[in-house]
């Protein structure tokens, strides 16, 4: 990538990062934190962990489309280790998620297997990424009805919270079948205030955009092996980060369930993403997880607490993630 793309990425991320820190109130967080202790840096190093997870199953995506051994040691697992984290890093500090990782993970990738294959894999991943969301969220609805008591209201929230997973889940599964970048596009050239460039885009890039398209189905319809790999890998990365609210819940309640974390990272998650034009989130996930741990029958501190401590862990990576975007590209990774 480009020095000075590289440089307003890096820019752009730390003044949203400054401007969230500063919302903060600082005593309140030292005070959580010595509360938490040794648990926090438990929860720290646990992302660190998480991250293998998507940085396998984006691995994994970019050697299905990769034939060439000289072409695969391009892209070393540490290497995109680092974009990864600095990719969810720019998203979470991006109104709209995928509005600022997934340029710069294109951008880095580009040199080393080509705009069409890195754009390609950038964008199946992101899918699958999402797609393995609709996933987490369809499983915990069942285990909500296994675990907990089902009123008549929470009942009729959970048929539509399930009816809205598994349309998600076939739409997901008609682009994996299909491609998704033409129709996406297509979407695009009628939004207002985009459309004016949109137009003229789709027009002179149908034909990458087809090729595009084939390789996003390739994975789906020549590799099911392949494409279940990826969707497990992501879907355990799901499952795993439950430990985050686990670790932070034992300084609270030693006899806290794992279950009941995952269900809170579902609920709070699904609430976080509906909100996904915010950055970080904010707002989102704290309301996410009151409403999650109080539904639960926890109380109102505990869902406060965990929602403090995620929201540091969260800035704290974002900030790995943007000094990671100035390492040298010479830098033996």
């Amino acid at each position: 990538m480009e020095k000075k793309y590289q440089n307003i990425f890096f820019v752009f991320g730390l003044v949203v990062l400054v401007i969230m820190v500063t919302q903060l109130d600082f005593a309140d967080v030292w005070h959580n934190l010595q509360h938490a202790g040794y648990w926090f840096l438990a929860v720290v190093v646990l992302w660190a962990l998480l991250y293998l997870f998507n940085t396998s199953a984006w691995l994994t995506i970019i050697r299905s489309q990769t034939v060439d051994p000289a072409e695969r040691r391009r892209v070393s697992f540490l290497w995109l280790y680092k974009v990864t984290v600095s990719g969810f890093a720019l998203n979470y500090a991006t109104p709209g998620g995928l509005m600022g990782g997934e340029p710069y993970r294109i951008m880095e990738l580009t040199p080393k297997i080509g705009a069409e294959r890195a754009t390609s894999s950038v964008v199946l991943y992101a899918m699958t990424h999402i797609f393995s969301h609709f996933w987490f969220w369809l499983l915990s609805l069942f285990l909500y009805l296994f675990t907990q008591p089902v009123s008549l209201f929470m009942g009729a929230m959970l048929t539509l919270a399930g009816v809205f997973c598994v349309s998600a889940i076939w739409f997901f599964l008609t682009g994996y079948r299909k491609g998704l970048a033409v129709r996406v596009m297509n979407l695009v050239r009628h939004l207002p205030f985009i459309k004016r460039w949109a137009g003229p885009f789709v027009a002179g890039h149908k034909d990458e955009l087809d090729k595009i398209d084939r390789q996003i189905a390739s994975l789906h319809n020549q590799n099911p092996r392949t494409f279940l790999t990826v969707v497990l890998l992501e879907l355990s990365c799901r499952i795993c980060s439950a430990l985050e609210i686990f670790f932070i819940l034992l300084v609270l309640l030693p006899s806290v369930n794992y279950l009941d974390c995952i269900l809170i990272l579902a609920f709070t998650s699904l609430f976080a993403n509906m909100l996904f034009f915010m950055p970080l989130q904010l707002g989102g996930r704290e309301g996410g997880f009151l409403m999650s741990v109080t539904g639960l029958g926890l109380s109102a501190s505990a869902g406060v607490f965990v929602a403090l401590l995620v929201r540091i862990r969260e800035l704290i990576w974002t900030a790995v993630g943007l000094l990671l975007i100035k390492l040298e590209r010479n830098r033996s990774f």
